[in-house]
């Protein structure tokens, strides 16, 4: 049990972090005054507070770090937490990137693209948008209204000649001079109007250009405008939402519900609810705090800022976090706890999203407990599979072997522990040899770790389950680890070659003869097929990328007189070795840096023949 005494401990802002007896961070956290915030945290463990008494009785002493200012306390405390990842910190459990949408308008012809990442390089960003397919929808909507470029313009100006959507109206081809940069740029502002929600002022504008356009008799280019006024309302009509204001805001709302806590994200964009994001966090610290750190954490990513930021309850930070909040954004943010009105309102609705998101996330856990324990009961497996791991190799005439690992924990896949494995021991075809050396790897580091899987799963038969038991067996883990190989299914076909019978998948199990076969089409077949193909693609994606890397090198290095840092500008300007190989000499003039001698020498070099050049 942490015990000290606080008047020991410095009345100025700082960072505090709580330590075992072994010296292993469990907590991180700020204050304004850390003597004031220490003496907080001794009432609350006499309370007997649960979600402060757990980490009290694991922490044995506590170090504090003192800072000049408030604000500089929050940057240091999140330098910490990232570097320590402390336990009792919250971790943001969400592998899901936010969608926006980029445009660059100090660009010659200005286009949108998809990004995942907001930073702060002067370009304009819209969104998040909550999936890939939202973002689709929206860009259709923009060019059938407004036909901005969809593509590159040094690799539309490589055609001959514009591109389908330039013939289906939908793109204005500045690539190849159909339009002039100004009449683009209208189109840029009216693209920009429409996302920023100003349909009114686009319409007015569109019509205004329609009767000019009439007026002067050119009735193909009034008909277009006519035509892009119809497309936004009709999108508008399809659209239509409840408009809560006009500043851009992120309201957050909160549930609690036994030691969990879910936090929802509303984000309110041009006055129209835009999307939501929910996270599920371990109620181990007073609330006021657990806010305050998950709007550090979250914010911390790049992910869109907006104008304001609604909160449930004051946090004891809110200005240091505005500030910091402004300054990463380049504008001025504001953090409110609204009392009355529109954005209580908003509050509200944010709170009823964060117990929706909790039921559902309850349901789910438990759909996912009865699938454990099905999978526990036909597999005779030792104990729950909570962590299942895959394991494949990948290689073609033994040539860049590797192999991979997928991983599910509780149900659902963990992207961010997935891992490859370039072979280190074996040369040629060995698939036995490569998975022990795989699998032996990745055992001896959880063993360091103490962080071992429940389960390993084998994409093979009684062959690769064999060598597994055998790894097992010397490393002592038998009884700790339960294990199975999956087999494809078999196909018998008819002499025509058409399938005529589909077997089961089989499934091996360590001590029996019979492979054991899961109902068609059962969750608990679904969950081990599904870690199986994730395996299997990340090892197959891993292996093309390195072959690739391989033959791009070999085709490079046989040029004589051609270093690595000339390699890399080549393939950045041209993309592929293709693209060289079939560039013309003026193409080779206009690489940024490169000689004209050593230009010469590289036309001359894939064109032996002689052949006429621009």
């Amino acid at each position: 049990m942490l015990s000290f005494d606080p008047r020991r401990q410095p009345s100025a802002p700082g960072v505090y972090l709580m330590k075992d007896a072994a010296g292993t961070v469990l907590y991180v956290g700020k204050a304004k005054d850390l003597r004031k915030r220490l003496r907080s945290y001794l009432k609350a463990g006499r309370n007997g507070r649960a979600q402060i008494r757990f980490l009290l009785e694991r922490a044995a002493h506590v170090e504090t770090i003192v800072t000049d200012t408030e604000k500089e306390a929050l940057l240091l405390e999140n330098t910490l937490i990232k570097e320590h990842r402390p336990r009792y910190n919250i971790e943001l459990r969400d592998d899901k990137t936010f969608i926006s949408l980029r445009l660059d308008r100090r660009e010659e012809f200005p286009a949108f693209e998809i990004v995942r990442r907001v930073r702060a390089d002067g370009a304009r960003y819209f969104g998040p948008f909550t999936s890939a397919s939202a973002v689709r929808d929206t860009l259709k909507e923009i060019h059938r209204v407004f036909p901005l470029r969809r593509y590159p313009m040094a690799r539309c100006r490589r055609r001959s000649r514009p591109c389908l959507f330039h013939q289906v109206g939908q793109c204005s081809a500045p690539c190849h001079g159909q339009i002039s940069r100004d009449d683009y740029l209208r189109l840029v502002e009216g693209a920009i109007a429409l996302l920023e929600g100003r349909e009114a002022e686009v319409v007015d504008l569109l019509r205004l250009r329609m009767t000019e356009e009439a007026a002067a008799f050119h009735y193909e280019a009034a008909a277009r405008l006519r035509d892009q006024v119809r497309a936004i309302e009709q999108t508008v009509e399809r659209q239509k939402a409840v408009r809560y204001g006009a500043a851009d805001q992120d309201v957050i709302g909160l549930h609690r519900a036994g030691g969990e806590v879910e936090i929802a994200v509303l984000f309110i964009r041009q006055g129209r609810l835009a999307g939501r994001r929910s996270y599920n966090l371990d109620w181990l610290i007073e609330e006021e705090r657990l806010l305050e750190e998950f709007l550090l954490r979250y914010y911390g990513r790049d992910v869109p800022i907006p104008d304001e930021v609604l909160l449930p309850l004051p946090i004891e930070g809110e200005a240091a976090l505005a500030d910091w909040l402004s300054e990463r954004r380049g504008r001025r943010v504001r953090l409110q706890v609204p009392r009355r009105g529109e954005r209580v309102k908003l509050l509200t609705l944010a709170a009823r999203n964060a117990e929706e998101a909790w039921r559902e996330r309850g349901s789910r856990r438990e759909a996912r407990e009865e699938l454990l324990e099905e999978l526990r009961r036909r597999l005779h497996l030792s104990r729950l599979p909570q962590r299942m791991e895959c394991f494949d190799i990948s290689t073609l005439q033994g040539k860049s072997t590797v192999g991979s690992m997928a991983v599910i924990v509780n149900g659902e896949s963990v992207p961010a522990e997935f891992r490859h494995f370039r072979l280190q021991t074996i040369t040629g075809t060995d698939d036995y040899a490569a998975l022990r050396e795989v699998l032996g790897r990745r055992l001896k580091r959880g063993l360091a770790e103490q962080a071992l899987p429940d389960f390993i799963l084998i994409d093979g038969g009684r062959g690769q389950l064999g060598v597994v038991g055998v790894l097992l067996e010397e490393m002592g883990l038998a009884q700790a680890i339960d294990v199975a190989g999956i087999a494809k299914s078999r196909v018998k076909a008819n002499v025509r070659g058409k399938v005529v019978e589909r077997s089961e998948e089989r499934l091996f199990l360590p001590g029996r003869s019979n492979p054991v076969t899961l109902p068609h089409g059962s969750p608990a077949l679904f969950l081990l097929e599904r870690l199986r193909d994730e395996a299997h693609r990340f090892a197959v994606t891993y292996h093309r990328k390195l072959r690739g890397r391989d033959q791009v090198a070999s085709a490079l290095n046989a040029i004589p007189g051609i270093g690595p840092q000339r390699r890399k500008t080549l393939l950045r300007h041209f993309g592929s070795v293709g693209r060289l190989r079939t560039a013309s000499l003026d193409e080779l003039r206009a690489v940024p840096g490169l000689p004209e001698a050593i230009a010469r020498f590289l036309h001359a070099h894939f064109h032996p023949s002689g052949e006429a050049v621009s």
